[in-house]
């Protein structure tokens, strides 16, 4: 592989969204892979920009058929990604990134072991739940339910490579794009994108 495979996950309203579609304007080189969803498109979403929108008897179709790297059920919905699109930009040298639930993470990491991890985190509870609130799109009973659930998956940050505090956005952002440089200039991210250049002065 050519191409690095970044893995950001985080509990529901800790900011991964919005850092997430930050870090790819500043940083051009990096393909985020869309997943494929069950749920309905909230007010504003496009099919094939925030997700490819399909039933769940598609998804269960694609399931059979092997098409999916990982694939979990969150919330009652169905979320997958596709092994072959992302298998094709990293072997063409591009960055991949995921966003992904933990559980997601679990399943590409044991597929490919050198994928990057980052979990991001709220400052606390009290902010999550404040964050949850001020979206206006979920009722008091799946805000709670969403809290419950986010509170389990914090427990997972520990299985991550890098772990961001989205207290203030731009420090979590430069701290995301830190990450996203660094991997690229390891020596094995190195040798694979300039062969040339290596075989020449070694």
């Amino acid at each position: 592989m050519a191409g690095n495979l970044f893995i950001v996950a985080a509990p529901s309203g800790a900011g991964k969204t919005t850092l997430v579609r930050l870090l790819l304007e500043r940083e051009p080189g990096i393909r985020l892979s869309i997943s494929f969803t069950t749920r309905a498109p909230r007010p504003g979403e496009q099919d094939g920009r925030e997700y490819n929108f399909v039933t769940v008897d598609a998804f269960q179709g694609m399931i059979s058929r092997g098409e999916f790297l990982e694939w979990a059920e969150v919330h009652g919905n169905y979320y997958g990604t596709s092994r072959t699109w992302i298998a094709g930009r990293l072997d063409a040298g591009d960055d991949v990134l995921l966003e992904i639930d933990w559980q997601g993470a679990q399943q590409v990491r044991a597929q490919f072991p050198a994928a990057i991890g980052v979990f991001v985190l709220p400052p606390s509870l009290e902010e999550l739940a404040r964050r949850l609130q001020g979206r206006g799109t979920d009722s008091a009973e799946i805000i709670a339910r969403r809290l419950a659930v986010a509170t389990a998956e914090m427990r997972h940050a520990g299985e991550f490579d890098y772990v961001i505090i989205n207290d203030r956005l731009e420090q979590a952002l430069a701290d995301l794009c830190a990450v996203a440089r660094a991997a690229r200039l390891t020596l094995a991210a190195q040798r694979a994108r300039h062969a040339e250049l290596f075989a020449r002065l070694f």
